[in-house]
Formats: C-alpha cells, structure tokens, sequence
C-alpha cells in the first residue's frame, strides 16, 4: 500500500511537471497585448498620412483654380468689361476697370465680320505680327525683350502677344512680376490651344481699351470717329492701333484735334506694315497718308510733315519682317481666320 502511493505520487508530480512545461510562456500573452498596440499605432499613421494627402490635393486644386483659372469659361460666356475710371497703362496704381460675365451676347459685341478687315489688319501687323503663327507667345520678342529689359534693369518691355493680353486682362492681375508673366506664358498656351484664333482675336477686340472709359472696338470707333467698325477706313484703322499700347496718352491728337507728330509718324509706319502684310497696296496705303481724320480742325504743321509721311509709308516695307502675319491657308478651314483684306472683305459681304 506504501508502494502503492508513492508510485502515486510520483506520478501526480510527474503529470504537474509535464502540464508546467507544456503551459504557454507568460511572455507570449503579454505580447499579443504589445501587438495590438502596435496595431492601432499603424492604423493611426495610415490615417494620419491619408488626411495629409487629402488636405495636400485640396490646397493645391485650390491654389491651381486660383492661380490657373479655368480658360473654357470664354467659350460659354462673354465678358463685358465695367470701367471704374480713368487712367493711364503707364504707372496706374491700379486697375480701371473689372470683369463680369454674361450668358448672353454683349450689345456692344462685334464679331470680325462685323469689324472692317483693315482695322483688323492695321491691330495685328501692330500688336503682334506673329499672331497667325505662334502658340500664343512670340519666342522671338521674348527674347528681345529680356535682352532689352536686362539693359535697362526694369521691366520696360513686355513682348505681350495679342493672346497674352486677353489672358491678362481677363484673368490676371496687371502687376509686373515674374510669377505672373510665367503664369500668362502658360495660360496663353492653353488659350491659343482652347479656343483658336478667330475666337482670341475677336474677345481681344472687344475687350481692349482704346481711351478713358472706352472698351471695345464699337465704342472705340463710335467715340473717335462716330461710326460702326464695319465702315473703318485705313487711316482710322491706323490710328485706333496707334493708340494701343497708351491709349489715354496717346489720344492727345483727338483731346486737341489735330496730329502729333508721333501719332503722324506711327499711323505712317502701321500703313506701310499693312502694305508689307498686304491689307493694302502702295497707292491704297498713299491715298490714306494724304487723308484727314475727321476730328482734325486745325491744318498739319507743314507740308514737310506730310512728306515725311509719305516716304515712312512707302519705305518701311523693306523693315517688315519676311513672313506674313496672315494665317496659313492650311489652317483656314478650322476657326475661319481671317487671312487677308480681300478674303475678310468676301467673308463680310456673304
């Protein structure tokens, strides 16, 4: 019986040993508690991580759409321009007027077809005589305007094409900054590409400012010469392009009624640019030298002056550059462009 319960017990020590060594370690529970922890930190981090990449894309959507708006909004809309008041492009302190955006079609509106094909000849052999070929920028008066403004250690030239402009004016500021060059380089891209040329041509025409308060090419010709766009003549043309890159200064001839002799010299050289472009032919571009401008009272200052004007007209041809400003017949087909004085004309009258 002795050996009966030893044997026994000796077995109920055997079995506990055996069960202790068989039973999970402490450590390993403690740790599935770690595990978790380290669990919910990750889920923390990825949560964490994901919020800043959503707030990131929102901050930059919102700075793109503020920076970079949306340029399509011309092809739904016109934009009718508000003067605030007058002023000058040189050292205004701010802008003269503001942007609203209508549905419906300005009753000031013009499109080309309702615009004389020579003051559409004599805005572009001025502004930009490039317009029909680049892509919304002049590569080559960039590079003559930084040389130039390098020289002069200002922004003194800016090299604006006819598609900067409008990209200026209606959706950037007017100050002179290299940020908001870059960005109406870049926005001029995309316009050129979004709506074509005879859309950019057309809005710049009824946007531009042409004098104190007047915006848009109707109340340009009617305010100077009381008439429509259609019935511009050369000289009138000349002298409405004359005054864009300062129209307030500029339009001192019509405030005193008579020509000065830059505005003499620069309406000379726009009718001889229109010869070279073929707006107009010598003879055309002579009888316009010779004509008055109907708001001039007083005589010219001399008959030398005239003279003056005539051998400017006829000798700058040889200035111009090779290529026309005309668009490529090729590309006459997509947006109907306007090519020269004869087709624009034939596109008028259908």
């Amino acid at each position: 019986h002795f050996e009966k319960n030893r044997n026994k017990r000796s077995f109920l020590i055997l079995s506990r040993t055996r069960s202790r060594s068989h039973t999970k370690p402490r450590w390993k529970f403690s740790g599935g508690r770690s595990s978790g922890r380290y669990r919910w930190m990750i889920f923390s981090m990825i949560v964490g991580v994901s919020l800043s990449v959503a707030l990131g894309v929102w901050a930059a959507v919102g700075f793109w759409s503020s920076e970079f708006p949306d340029l399509t909004l011309l092809k739904r809309r016109y934009p009718v321009i508000i003067p605030l008041g007058a002023s000058s492009r040189a050292g205004r302190s701010g802008p003269s007027f503001r942007v609203d955006w209508s549905s419906q079609r300005p009753s000031g509106w013009k499109s080309l077809t309702e615009i004389s094909p020579l003051a559409v000849g004599a805005v572009v052999v001025s502004e930009d005589w490039a317009f029909f070929s680049h892509r919304g920028y002049d590569s080559v008066q960039i590079r003559e305007a930084l040389r130039h403004d390098l020289e002069q250690g200002s922004f003194a030239r800016g090299a604006s094409t006819i598609t900067q402009q409008v990209v200026k004016n209606l959706f950037l500021t007017q100050e002179k900054t290299l940020w908001r060059k870059a960005k109406e380089l870049l926005l001029a891209t995309r316009l050129d590409r979004q709506l074509g040329k005879r859309k950019v041509l057309e809005t710049y025409f009824n946007i531009v400012e042409w004098g104190p308060g007047v915006f848009g090419i109707a109340a340009a010709s009617s305010y100077y010469f009381g008439k429509a766009p259609s019935a511009l003549n050369a000289r009138e043309a000349a002298f409405l392009a004359m005054l864009l890159p300062s129209p307030i200064r500029y339009s001192q001839s019509f405030r005193q009624k008579n020509l000065t002799r830059f505005a003499r010299h620069s309406i000379s050289r726009i009718l001889g640019k229109m010869v070279s472009a073929g707006y107009l032919t010598p003879e055309e571009a002579d009888q316009a030298v010779q004509q008055r401008l109907s708001f001039e009272s007083g005589a010219p200052d001399s008959q030398e002056s005239e003279a003056e004007e005539l051998s400017s007209a006829s000798s700058f041809e040889s200035d111009s550059p090779s290529e026309s400003p005309h668009e490529p017949e090729s590309d006459l087909s997509d947006e109907g462009a306007v090519p020269d004085s004869e087709s624009a004309a034939e596109e008028i009258d259908q």
